[in-house]
């Protein structure tokens, strides 16, 4: 294996000092440009450091990303972590290896290949031993990774084994970890006084009740961005309110009616991309045709904490404290904002609200930018409020899918076309003519509100994520059509586009199943030649067994995919029961992920995106009405609660010849798709609007007519 066999992640990052140092006290320092976001992804490459080293994992101290000192890896997204980065740290570490090995060799005039390591001490075969640190000053490490041959997997001692979280020790004790913990000396505490609605422009404002609040450090104005620092952090939020009671706002409409969303997105203008086309002159005779059109809301991150950032102007320097999906990123975007090079601004990732997609991290940093630039020498943190939380961050954009399935005279799939309608998933400030953080869009001058993009399909796509089914269907035709306006803020959220076209793709096969009188299951293992994809099914529904619940309104449904048509497979069987609502009782996961890092870090990613795609798949919902969000808290925003938390069985089929891929967001649409296909099961009803609501049920039987 070479160097390129480290995938991206290598690509700029080939010194091996880069990512790792051998310190004089026996520790291996690992600088990783992926972060934890809650995931243990850092759990998991220590693993494969700790294995590719022989050293034992008590010894590998993760540090924390930051631009100049880590690797940069770009976004941790897109369940990436442990393929991209986990590849790199088994070459770099393979490297550091051989290069130690091959010092004692020298020294000793043994062959390398009879030498072993036991917890980072090189032994002889005479008795003679070193270890790696007595070798530093022999083994400089300031070369390029050159593709030392990695372990091969049979001799795996430590991957594959449920290390123990490293994160979680302190959050159980409660110890501060999290950026919202830390408090610098000299902290000030600032808060951002949002416009009340999305099109509002300021028009002036009489500062002087919020100057008259004890503690009041600076009031900032830039254009329509309006923010206070304090001494005190309930002082903060006092002359914040008071600010707000001097403004002028004037406001208009900018949003489409809520209940007319997906008419909105289907005759918005919009870009058409073709992903596949695999049509064939005519075809052959299609005597039939099934066409469903569905179709999801916007969707909030909802972290439980609320987004910060912490900024602090000194000596010329500028240093960010961020819990930022990617800092490199972010500190590009804050260089460009404020005028700054690359070597005046530092950012460091701090633990917080786990993202999973692109919340409000970034725009929460750069609120702390610009108020702490108000008052040079001292740290500023700001912590969003709920509300801004979720009227503010970046959404999950709405979503409509229409597939329309072609059957010739025996009912046979003759044509597939699958087309989404839906504004971009990528909204991450990353570049000029990209869309600017939030502070930048009330700011003076006041920024666009550029388009959001969606990834090229060959990095996964946005909207049009897993819109190519498994199945072996011809004739198939796929188009995005991502909108060229935006009424809404949208960005990525977990699982992009998968979790409605997943959704879409599994309910319309689950409805040819029942047109060919056939089991569901049976009906997908007829299509599918793919046999990663027919083992993970099966393995699903055999560990699933006969269905527990059997009374009225009681239902079973499956849901199959590729994550990304490239990642994990994941099969998911769920029992469902609907009476006055739709409550999931069971879920049945296996994934197959390849070679399994840490088996219960993937059981712990497969359960926590299941549980979220049926927060989503049943509850959740923004909304909004012509000017703004209106669904600002639990109440109106509501979540799955701990009383409705399924059961959940995840079946792990580990791939040890095979690359490891992530695991983070393989089960939402799957698990959505076999909620819809239970509720399908048990009450004879199609319902093609999410989220599962009891109304949008009623209106699919109004539509039904029964």
């Amino acid at each position: 294996m070479t160097a390129a066999g480290g995938g991206p992640s290598l690509s700029g990052n080939e010194g091996l000092q880069r990512w790792l140092t051998l310190t004089g006290d026996g520790r291996v320092l690992v600088r990783t440009g992926k972060v934890e976001l809650g995931q243990g992804v850092l759990t998991a490459l220590a693993q494969i450091v700790g294995e590719e080293l022989d050293v034992d994992p008590g010894r590998v101290q993760m540090v924390a990303a930051a631009t100049g000192a880590s690797p940069d890896e770009s976004y941790t997204a897109g369940s990436l972590s442990v393929q991209h980065s986990g590849g790199a740290l088994r070459l770099v570490c393979a490297d550091v290896r051989a290069l130690h090995l091959a010092a004692a060799a020298a020294a000793w005039g043994v062959p390398a290949e009879d030498l072993r390591v036991v917890d980072g001490t090189v032994h002889a075969p005479d008795g003679r031993s070193t270890t790696y640190w007595d070798l530093t000053a022999a083994v400089p490490l300031d070369r390029d990774v050159a593709g030392a041959a990695p372990k091969d997997p049979s001799r795996y001692t430590l991957v594959g084994t449920s290390l123990p979280r490293l994160d979680v020790p302190d959050k159980v004790a409660g110890r501060g970890r999290f950026l919202h913990d830390l408090r610098p000396t000299g902290l000030l505490h600032g808060r951002v006084l949002r416009p009340p609605s999305r099109g509002a422009v300021l028009r002036a404002v009489d500062d002087a009740a919020a100057r008259r609040v004890p503690g009041v450090c600076a009031v900032v104005r830039h254009g329509s961005f309006l923010g206070v620092v304090t001494e005190r952090e309930e002082d903060a939020l006092r002359a914040r309110d008071a600010l707000a009671t001097g403004c002028v706002w004037e406001e208009r409409d900018s949003l489409p009616e809520e209940r007319d969303v997906v008419e909105f997105l289907l005759g918005a203008p919009a870009a058409q991309t073709v992903l596949h086309d695999a049509r064939e002159g005519d075809g052959p005779y299609a005597a039939s045709s099934l066409t469903l059109r569905f179709s999801r809301p916007y969707l909030a991150h909802a972290s439980i904490a609320p987004s910060a950032g912490m900024a602090h102007w000194h000596d010329g320097h500028l240093s960010v404290w961020s819990h930022s999906q990617g800092i490199y990123n972010l500190r590009d975007e804050i260089c460009r904002s404020v005028g700054l090079g690359p070597e005046d601004v530092t950012v460091q990732h701090v633990e917080g609200a786990g993202c999973y997609g692109h919340n409000g991290a970034d725009d929460a940093a750069y609120d702390a930018v610009l108020l702490a630039r108000a008052v040079p020498g001292r740290p500023v943190q700001v912590v969003w409020s709920r509300q801004d939380e979720l009227t503010w961050s970046p959404l999950g954009p709405a979503m409509a899918v229409q597939v329309q399935a072609h059957l010739d005279a025996a009912g046979s799939v003759v044509g597939w076309q699958h087309d989404v309608w839906s504004n971009g998933h990528a909204g991450r400030p990353s570049g000029p003519g990209r869309p600017p953080l939030l502070a930048a869009l009330h700011g003076e001058p006041r920024s666009e509100d550029v388009v959001a993009l969606d990834p090229p399909p060959d990095k996964g796509g946005g909207s049009g994520r897993n819109a190519l089914p498994l199945y072996d269907f011809p004739q198939q035709l796929v188009r995005t059509h991502r909108l060229t306006v935006m009424p809404l803020r949208t960005s990525a959220l977990r699982a992009l586009g998968a979790h409605l076209n997943v959704f879409a793709i599994e309910s319309v096969v689950d409805e040819l199943a029942v047109r060919a009188g056939a089991d569901p299951v049976a009906y997908r293992l007829g299509l599918l030649s793919d046999t990663r994809a027919r083992d993970v099914l099966v393995a699903a529904v055999e560990r699933a067994g006969a269905r527990q619940s059997q009374g009225d309104g009681a239902g079973r449904g499956v849901g199959l995919a590729r994550y990304k048509g490239s990642g994990a497979y994941c099969a998911v069987v769920a029992d469902v029961e609907a009476h006055a609502d739709v409550r999931v009782v069971r879920l049945v996961i296996a994934v197959d992920v390849g070679l399994v890092v840490n088996p219960d870090g993937v059981v712990n990613q497969i359960e926590g995106g299941a549980l979220q795609a049926v927060s989503w798949t049943t509850k959740e919902q923004v909304r909004f009405d012509r000017r703004t969000v209106t669904s600002q808290d639990w109440e109106s925003y509501p979540l799955l609660t701990f009383s409705e938390v399924p059961a959940v069985d995840v079946v792990l089929l580990d791939r040890p010849e095979l690359p490891s891929v992530g695991a983070g967001e393989a089960s939402l649409g799957p698990t959505a798709a076999a909620i819809g296909n239970a509720l399908r099961a048990a009450t004879g009803l199609r319902v093609c609007t999410l989220p599962l609501t009891p109304a949008n049920v009623l209106a699919a039987m109004d539509e039904a007519d029964l």
